[in-house]
């Protein structure tokens, strides 16, 4: 068993030990994941440049663990390789953003 197998099995026993995944349809899990990104992103709301390193690595690490477990749970019920869809995502975003044009601009790619 991989780390990936092993921490996916885990999570969904931890779920269903308490009976949640009653909860767990498709649209819970993507507003559940929205907002524990959003809470990740409140870990750096309105902090200047030089005070970004001083935020509480341990919260950060908890909101993006939540933000992971989401994206886990979403992508396990529909049976998503999750390295899979990352490959295929990146093949279409280097066909939007071919080097040449995308290399050192944060435009999107109708811009370029």
């Amino acid at each position: 068993m991989n780390r990936y197998e092993d921490i996916i099995e885990k999570i969904i026993a931890f779920r269903n030990e308490r009976d949640w995944e009653q909860f767990h349809d498709a649209k819970n899990l993507a507003l559940a994941l929205m907002l524990e990104a959003a809470e990740l992103n409140e870990l750096f709301l309105w902090k200047k440049e030089d005070e970004i390193d001083s935020i509480d690595i341990e919260r950060i690490k908890e909101e993006l663990a939540d933000v992971l477990t989401y994206s886990f749970f979403l992508a396990h019920k529909y049976n998503l390789d999750i390295f899979q869809i990352v490959e295929e995502k990146m093949i279409k975003n280097g066909q939007k953003y071919p080097k040449e044009k995308a290399r050192g601009t944060a435009k999107k790619y109708t811009e370029l």
